[in-house]
């Protein structure tokens, strides 16, 4: 008896003294896969390629939970970001902060990637972290040509973020008031922005704007109205 408890104490001690392989561990990834994270990262398509034929899941969660994808798109590596598009990546894929390639590169302004991330099923009603589409920052931002794609695409202009404002109160609350902000907010009136939506706070989008200054803007809001 007191044999076969000594046998059975060693066998388990020498199980928790001998090392384990990456496949082995939940949740780490494989040298491929680390090969296949380090490449989107900067930009090395043939890394990108070499990663994917070694065997590496295209999926792989790297710092912050981001995918391969999410990391060129991110760094704006185009080609990167091709390759992972074009070998099955998941445009729509979020990270630890809810970012996925489709939502970053168009609260960016990366124009190349975001029109990827369309042509590949990008949902556009999928939102970001402030309860946002990615026309709401893409507008915050004054990013005219961005803002045009997405609303091409079939974003709605009258979504609601968790602050309470659309992509026209953003435009008008974040912007400065300058020619930028002007067309973006032409454009997403053109594109269906509902200017008779109001704030959390009740206030109209041109009431917004006539409070801080932005006379150009009242003036568009007014042929709108």
């Amino acid at each position: 008896m007191l044999l076969t408890i000594l046998l059975l104490t060693l066998a388990v001690g020498a199980a928790a003294c001998s090392p384990t392989t990456d496949l082995e561990e939940p949740g780490v990834n494989t040298p491929a896969e680390q090969r296949l994270l380090a490449a989107a990262s900067t930009g090395d398509v043939e890394g990108v390629r070499t990663a994917l034929r070694d065997g590496a899941d295209l999926e792989t969660r790297g710092e912050n939970g981001m995918t391969a994808l999410i990391i060129a798109a991110k760094a704006n590596h185009v080609e990167a970001a091709r390759t992972l598009i074009e070998a099955g990546a998941d445009v729509n894929a979020q990270d630890d902060i809810q970012d996925s390639a489709y939502l970053y590169a168009g609260a960016r302004g990366h124009d190349e990637i975001l029109r990827l991330t369309l042509e590949s099923g990008a949902d556009l009603s999928s939102t970001n972290r402030f309860g946002g589409t990615a026309l709401i920052p893409a507008s915050e931002r004054g990013l005219l040509s961005t803002v045009q794609i997405l609303l091409d695409a079939g974003v709605d202009p009258n979504h609601v973020n968790n602050l309470d404002w659309t992509a026209l109160h953003e435009a008008i609350v974040l912007g400065d008031g300058s020619d930028a902000y002007v067309e973006v907010v032409r454009a997403l009136l053109a594109g269906g922005a509902d200017p008779a939506i109001a704030d959390g706070e009740g206030a109209s989008p041109r009431e917004l704007a006539a409070g801080r200054g932005y006379d150009a803007i009242v003036a568009v809001l007014d042929t709108a109205l």
